[in-house]
């Protein structure tokens, strides 16, 4: 009995020491397979356009940053060429941009991070729930931590004519993807844990709309884009844009159909390379002094966008509207966010706040590969797995960390087998 407890205690102490083994190794990337191994720009590009050939990918464009410029461009695409001016719709990185906004309205005075969006809304209410709707705010929206359940994930609609108004899809999301109820509702306490919801940003569009007295659309125009010389985006493809949209693919290389949204703060920005090439900068000092934001919006709201608001076992992973992917130095965490919706349209942007370098993807017909390009370019980078990669690389951590526990449990039954084997022999012997 006392050397079976004994092989317990050693194998309990082997699994710990090697989980820590394997977690450390999740963080510093040792389970991790770059695109490339050189810190190099043009070796990263050349890596780049090697992977984008052996997986098929429709339409890509990528820019890298250097001290906040536009240091290289590639473009690859599928059929109808595409450059710095095609117009690519973005998925969820719309909400970083969305952000942005509601940060503008906050400096226009016109709503409070803080106070209940309760009283911003005439046109819609959240629905009554077990929980105080009234700790719902704006801070807790951009942040994710308003305790909405919805899990929103749009699917879009394939024509005009069927797009919700903005009041029916808070109700229910026509539009939900498969498995998602649509229901904008507070299904736990606010401010308790954060759970990333898509109908939280349309609650957003919403309050924009309700204290500025313009749509969404017409508000980001005239109070970010146009200010900022910001010319091939919009929430709402016009004509004139519309001849510079990208063909839209499916994963198996066949095209797919180009999809409409009610949730325009959450999904639905329509923008080109140079556009976000623009948006980059507007996070760094510019030229001869030129402060952040660009005269057009305060230093501090930006910098407050980048702040922690939640974070996961000491790591900050969001701010207000944007992901927060890895710290690096002076306090500072390389931000952005990210884009994926079916069919395939991935997207990413990096922004390193220290050295001004960055990247920004655009693609489709691949439902990752922006976010591992992205996320490689941090990794070689920094030498630190970010938010996202640490999240594609669980899977692989888990095997192998049940693998090793596999090795650990043969090898003690080895030695039990072994040592049990020797006494016998050692008692035949005196025999």
């Amino acid at each position: 009995m006392k050397r079976l407890i004994k092989y317990i205690i050693a194998t309990l102490i082997l699994t710990i020491g090697w989980s820590i083994i394997v977690f450390n190794g999740l963080l510093n990337g040792w389970w991790h397979n770059p695109i490339t191994k050189s810190n190099d720009t043009e070796a990263f590009i050349t890596a780049v356009k090697e992977t984008a050939k052996r997986e098929f990918v429709g339409n890509f464009a990528m820019a890298i940053m250097k001290d906040g410029k536009v240091d290289k461009e590639i473009f690859i695409t599928h059929n109808k060429p595409v450059d710095k001016n095609t117009i690519f719709q973005v998925s969820s990185l719309s909400k970083f941009v969305s952000a942005v906004g509601v940060m503008k309205l906050i400096e226009l005075g016109k709503i409070d991070l803080d106070t209940p969006v309760s009283r911003y809304l005439k046109r819609w209410q959240l629905p009554p729930s077990e929980f105080d709707n009234e700790q719902v705010t704006v801070r807790r929206l951009l942040s994710h931590t308003a305790g909405l359940t919805d899990g929103l994930g749009y699917s879009g609609f394939e024509s005009r004519d069927s797009v919700q108004s903005l009041e029916a899809s808070l109700t229910k999301a026509k539009d939900a993807d498969e498995g998602i109820s649509g229901e904008v509702k507070v299904g736990q306490e606010p401010g308790s844990r954060w759970k990333y919801s898509g109908g939280g940003f349309t609650l957003l569009q919403l309050i924009v709309e309700e204290t500025s007295g313009q749509s969404f659309n017409e508000f980001m125009t005239s109070h970010i884009f146009k200010p900022l010389n910001i010319s091939s985006s919009t929430y709402i493809l016009n004509d004139s844009l519309n001849s510079r949209l990208c063909e839209f693919y499916n994963a198996d290389k066949t095209t797919a159909p180009h999809y409409y949204y009610t949730s325009l703060a959450a999904t639905s920005l329509y923008t080109s390379l140079a556009d976000l090439e623009t948006f980059f900068q507007i996070f760094l000092m510019g030229e001869n002094g030129e402060p952040i934001g660009r005269r057009q919006l305060k230093p501090e709201t930006l910098k407050l966008m980048k702040k922690g608001h939640w974070d996961v076992m000491g790591e900050e992973i969001y701010g207000l509207g944007c992901m927060l992917y890895i710290d690096i130095e002076n306090n500072e965490d390389i931000f952005g966010h990210d884009g994926k919706s079916t069919p395939p349209i991935n997207t990413a942007i990096r922004i390193n706040p220290v050295t001004g370098d960055g990247i920004i993807v655009l693609e489709t017909g691949n439902s990752d590969l922006a976010t591992r390009i992205a996320s490689d370019w941090v990794y070689l980078k920094t030498g630190k797995v970010d938010t996202l990669l640490f999240s594609m690389l669980l899977g692989k951590t888990v095997k192998i960390a049940l693998v090793g526990l596999l090795f650990i449990i043969l090898f003690l039954y080895g030695v039990a087998t072994w040592r049990k084997k020797r006494k016998t022999a050692a008692n035949s012997g005196l025999a």
